[in-house]
């Protein structure tokens, strides 16, 4: 197919970026729905029940669902608006054909000659160069048979080792940590733990704007009593209700950890019963954390000592305590070590495993729990079984019906699938709820080499940054057009339901996978009639595995209002809360309640290093990075809902006034950040909420607007997460605003 050249240019007509619903959030005023369908919200982790209002297969509003347990009808503002989506005329209702003698660069095509010619181009590029030459990248937002499918697709229909999911640019690190620490990956309690902890802690997580529902159980529990201790480089909205604030020096986290244990071991507040009965491990992690003196964590964090010994004392001495962190620990080149210094002073308290008493990771995508259980990671099978494992490869081949010897050997991750498009192992890529042009680091070099692919197949339902670099895009589903299941923050499994069908020539993303299946004459195992089948296959897929879902049945979530996995049969009523005694657990098998052969859980040395790219003089300040309450991910959908838009339409750098003086910015002035990777120009927002070393700025622009063309691609080498919150940068007043402005305002 022929290419046109597309740089940072916008697709145009009615494909552009950054259309907002022309009606507003008017469409359910005064007219009455033909059924209310009782779902969940499309976006973070949270998954909120909602129930969605449908007139003419057209969405026009929602009522709040008080009955669900999780959040009882409350809604932040995106749950409020994510109605208005699926009316914007930017929705893709036919298949688009790259053509450089269309306007925009693409023409439309019918659905099946668009899955011919995908066929076409996989199949050409495997025969040419093998299975591996063709990629695949799929997304934490798909539901759970999604995820399962695209595994499988991957490795029984394509028969190649290079699939990853954006999942690595979440939960990654945290997965790796838990694994290390207590053998299982999944949130330790229900969040109606949260309401009887004495205290709670949160790091580096924004929670009032990125799990705004999260912060009513963190309220409760205050008004109950108990302490909020909050860290973060930034006083975010939670962070100004908190009892004691950390301004920690960004990618200190691991350090403030190590100095908090010390404090822990020196005044007795560990409990020896628990670390002796229960752990191993902990003399190593002790005799590392001596050199933590409160004196030197403070001169590494930047928190004043003073406040390092409150919050050890407050952490220490609690009866029941519950400790949550998110992005800004696991964001890092040495996340996965953060991840292990916060469970360390869980394990030394001894509390976790019974009621009020727990740990967790906040999930930030829509399915980034259950989306990293069933496959679609580089190294995993489902169930999350690890695809090495000749067991495990066993049992699954057994119900794929394909030999466990056809699997290929584990694969990179999705940063290391773009490097490998750059050495030429790579010529071709599936993508499917991804817009890694937006969301991965130093994003120029992702936009060069998906230009340099041989054959690029995208399946969204807009036309995101991404997408604009396919050669042929296929329209497929949102949340509201299938059914399926998603696991949420908690590890619950829930229901989405169906509430209209996909329009135009839209298809299910499942019907458009098992189409190229049959195109490349490869449909075995990819003959499924519903969600539902794919769900039943999932479960026996899943069977005696750490992610058991054999249990979980879809009239079980009805009755329940959702199933907490590990649930290994039909009459098991499901996990709410791992670690206690006598719960079920595969692995050890009564000896203990982690999930080892011994039953013990794991402390691990948690070793501090700074991030890989700290200020200097060239570059003095530290960039970091994060979400705003309105916008989400890339902002393919947020973008597109025009309330959202106009409560955050514009990024912009977040900096002190102390800086923002010594630099010559007021607030609103044009300013210029600066990595060695690229820059961007935007308004400056002096605000006092964040350490005058630091700038922030949100991700969820594209193009000129793009915080990830600066931000660096360093990975933390065993999760493989990028470090998006730690780059050194420099900022000036910029002359006068960017050309992309002065262009807008001239055409005005």
């Amino acid at each position: 197919m022929a290419r046109v050249p597309k740089g940072d240019l916008e697709v145009l007509g009615r494909f552009g970026p950054h259309l907002s619903f022309p009606e507003g959030d008017r469409l359910d005023r005064g007219v009455e729905p033909d059924r209310v369908v009782k779902t969940h919200c499309c976006f973070c982790g949270q998954q909120c029940g909602i129930q969605l209002k449908v007139k003419d297969n057209r969405i026009i509003g929602f009522e709040p669902w008080e009955d669900f347990p999780f959040n009882h009808g409350l809604l932040c503002p995106k749950g409020v608006r994510r109605y208005l989506q699926g009316s914007h005329p930017d929705r893709l209702l036919r298949a688009l054909v790259r053509d450089e003698a269309a306007e925009g660069g693409f023409r439309e095509a019918g659905y099946d000659e668009a899955i011919r010619l995908a066929a076409q181009g996989i199949a050409r590029i495997q025969q040419e160069h093998g299975p591996d030459a063709f990629a695949v990248l799929t997304g934490a937002s798909l539901t759970n048979e999604k995820a399962y499918l695209m595994g499988k697709f991957a490795r029984v229909c394509l028969r190649t080792s290079n699939i990853d999911y954006n999942g690595r640019l979440c939960m990654v690190s945290a997965a790796a940590g838990n694994k290390k620490a207590f053998g299982i990956d999944r949130a330790a309690n229900p969040w109606s733990d949260i309401l009887d902890a004495e205290i709670v802690w949160i790091s580096g997580a924004n929670v009032a704007e990125c799990a705004p529902i999260t912060t009513d159980y963190v309220w409760q529990a205050r008004e109950r009593g108990a302490k909020v201790v909050v860290v973060d480089p930034r006083m975010t909205p939670i962070a100004r209700t908190a009892d004691l604030y950390l301004p920690v020096r960004p990618g200190r986290d691991v350090a403030l950890f190590n100095g908090i244990l010390h404090l822990m071991i020196e005044s007795g507040w560990v409990d020896r019963a628990f670390v002796e009965q229960h752990t191993t491990g902990f003399d190593e992690v002790a005799a590392h954390v001596r050199e933590w003196t409160p004196r030197r964590t403070a001169e590494v964090t930047g928190i004043a000592e003073k406040a390092i010994r409150q919050a050890a004392e407050w952490w220490g001495t609690a009866k029941r305590s519950f400790l949550l962190h998110a992005r800004g620990i696991e964001h890092s080149s040495h996340g996965v070590q953060n991840v292990l210094g916060a469970i360390n002073i869980v394990l030394a308290s001894g509390r976790i495993g019974r009621a009020g008493c727990g740990y967790a990771t906040i999930t930030g995508q829509g399915n980034g729990q259950g989306g990293r259980e069933h496959g679609q990671k580089c190294d995993q099978l489902p169930g999350a079984r690890d695809l090495a494992d000749p067991k495990a490869r066993e049992h699954v081949a057994k119900v794929w019906g394909v030999p466990p010897d056809s699997f290929p050997a584990p694969g990179v991750d999705a940063y290391e699938i773009f490097r490998r498009v750059e050495q030429g192992g790579v010529r071709g890529l599936l993508s499917i709820c991804f817009n890694p042009v937006v969301s991965l680091p130093d994003s120029d070099f992702v936009r060069r080499m998906l230009e340099k692919l041989d054959f690029y197949v995208a399946i969204d339902f807009f036309l995101s940054e991404t997408a604009r670099h396919a050669d042929l895009v296929l329209p497929g589903s949102l949340q509201e057009e299938d059914e399926g299941t998603v696991t949420q923050v908690e590890g619950r499994v829930i229901r989405i339901r169906r509430a209209v069908d996909p329009p135009g020539e839209a298809r299910e993303d499942w019907r458009v996978i098992q189409d190229l299946a049959k195109a490349l004459g490869r449909e075995k195992g990819f003959t499924f009639t519903s969600p539902r089948e794919i769900f039943e296959e999932l479960r026996r897929a899943s069977a005696g595995g750490i992610a058991d879902y054999a249990g979980i049945t879809w009239e079980k979530i009805e009755r329940q209002h959702g199933v907490f996995w590990p649930c290994p049969s039909e009459e098991h009523a499901g996990t709410p809360r791992l670690f206690e005694p006598g719960s079920w657990n595969p692995v050890a098998r009564g000896n203990g309640p982690f999930y080892f052969p011994d039953g013990r859980a794991r402390f691990n040395v948690a070793r501090y290093a700074p991030p890989t790219e700290d200020p200097d003089a060239e570059y003095p300040l530290f960039l970091t990075s994060g979400r705003v309450v309105s916008q989400y991910l890339s902002g393919t959908q947020t973008r597109r809902i025009g309330p959202l838009v106009e409560q955050y339409p514009e990024p912009r750098i977040e900096m002190h006034p102390r800086l923002a003086e010594r630099l010559g910015i007021a607030d609103g002035d044009w300013a210029t950040a600066e990595t060695r990777r690229g820059s961007c120009t935007l308004r400056a927002q002096v605000v006092r909420t964040i350490r005058p070393d630091t700038v922030f700025i949100p991700y969820h622009w594209a193009g000129p607007k793009s915080v990830n063309r600066m931000t660096i691609s360093a990975q933390d080498p065993i999760s493989k997460i990028p470090e998006y919150k730690a780059c050194a940068v420099r900022v000036r007043k910029a002359e006068g605003p960017p050309s992309y402005v002065r262009e807008r305002e001239a055409q005005q």
